[in-house]
């Protein structure tokens, strides 16, 4: 079976699931996604890895996970959704230390949250693409399903389930905005500098 290489689009709120998001997959090659329901604290850590201005000053699980197989030479080479079970997508992280590879079963929302912090490709079977892959219909404004994306992935973030009240920025001077990020993200206040963050990305 032929393996098809995919790339993380997003993150959005589950239309089906309360509390659950849908990370959705991009076919490399093609037009088709994969939406994969997982819960919140899984689509947290995704997001936070996506994230490449804020780094939590104590490891996430996930991290933990990644210091503790860096530290006896263990490297993710790449994950692979290779099973679907009534609505439920299996994973193998395929793994290789002193040049001995290794395959470990692993939850689908871990497994791309490993990769992510591996810089690990994602990939998944044809017909596992063909049967759970669809084509989203294209919004009138691709602006906006951007801002949407990334207010999900504010919120989750923040660990918030509502974006909440924004403050006014706007006079505050670009150095003293990177030191209010570097402070929030040393405090672990994640939602100061997901806010801070989005400030100083519009003066960009």
């Amino acid at each position: 079976m032929s393996l098809i290489k995919l790339t993380i689009k997003g993150i959005s709120y589950s239309q089906t699931q309360n509390g659950a998001y849908a990370l959705i997959l991009n076919e490399v090659d093609g037009e088709r996604k994969l939406p994969i329901v997982i819960g919140a604290f899984e689509a947290q850590s995704i997001a936070i890895a996506l994230e490449k201005d804020i780094t939590p000053p104590r490891p996430l699980t996930h991290d933990l996970f990644k210091n503790f197989a860096e530290r006896f030479g263990i490297v993710i080479k790449q994950v692979i959704i290779h099973k679907l079970v009534d609505g439920v997508f299996y994973s193998s992280i395929i793994c290789e230390r002193d040049k001995i590879e290794e395959i470990v079963d692993a939850r689908t929302s871990d497994a791309i949250a490993l990769a992510l912090r591996f810089k690990a490709p994602i990939f998944t079977y044809k017909d596992i693409l063909d049967k759970a892959g669809i084509y989203l219909k294209p919004t009138p404004s691709e602006k906006s399903t951007s801002q949407g994306e990334e207010s999900v992935l504010e919120d989750l973030i923040l660990g918030e389930s509502e974006a909440p009240a924004r403050e006014d920025y706007s006079q505050i001077s670009v150095p003293e905005l990177n030191k209010m990020l570097d402070e929030a993200v040393k405090n672990e206040n994640y939602e100061l500098a997901a806010r801070v963050r989005d400030e100083i990305s519009k003066r960009q």
